[in-house]
């Protein structure tokens, strides 16, 4: 089995079909801070959806074009990441995540999506990695500028939302400015 860790009491391994239980618990503990970022197809409200949200991301996987994986804090499922799109032909996908309120602020999601990155480009050879948020999710944003990404520009109004339209914001990192990132950080 896939674990990899994240901290000293966190790890990121694979989020399967059966672990659909556990997913809804997390997604129940995270709706309120969730829903006004995140696609309604993503946020399940009952098992059998749960059990599809990841039925379809096993299916990605499988297809070779996106995947999922969570992340355990104590042994608890706190939230994720997942690649919702990936295209080995054009060397590009899109990666997300979510977290439970009770776990944002120790970085989790900075160093699970790093982990993500760095098998994107460097198992799978991808060359763009995107970022794709709702103008206003400042936590998001936060990621993405600490992972070096830099914003491509916005889709205005693209998406219909609760109060109106939502513009949307691509963030991108280039698989160059990735390694050059990593040679920096550890001194080379």
């Amino acid at each position: 089995m896939f674990t990899m860790p994240l901290t000293a009491d966190a790890e990121l391994r694979p989020l399967n079909p059966w672990h659909a239980e556990e997913f809804l618990a997390n997604l129940d503990r995270a709706r309120e801070s969730m829903t006004p970022w995140v696609s309604p197809a993503f946020v399940a409200t009952d098992l059998p959806q749960a059990r599809h949200v990841l039925q379809r991301y096993a299916d990605r996987w499988a297809r070779d074009d996106g995947g999922i994986w969570g992340i355990w804090s104590n042994g608890k499922l706190v939230g994720g990441v997942l690649l919702v799109s990936l295209n080995a032909e054009t060397g590009v996908c899109e990666a997300g995540c979510w977290l439970e309120p009770a776990a944002v602020g120790g970085g989790l999601v900075t160093r699970a999506v790093s982990r993500l990155i760095d098998w994107a480009i460097d198992e799978r050879g991808l060359h763009r990695v995107e970022w794709r948020v709702v103008t206003g999710n400042v936590r998001s944003i936060a990621v993405a500028r600490r992972l070096g990404m830099r914003c491509d520009g916005v889709l205005r109004e693209v998406a219909p939302g609760p109060d109106g339209r939502l513009d949307l914001e691509i963030w991108s990192l280039l698989a160059p400015e990735w390694r050059a990132r990593r040679a920096g950080a550890s001194g080379d």
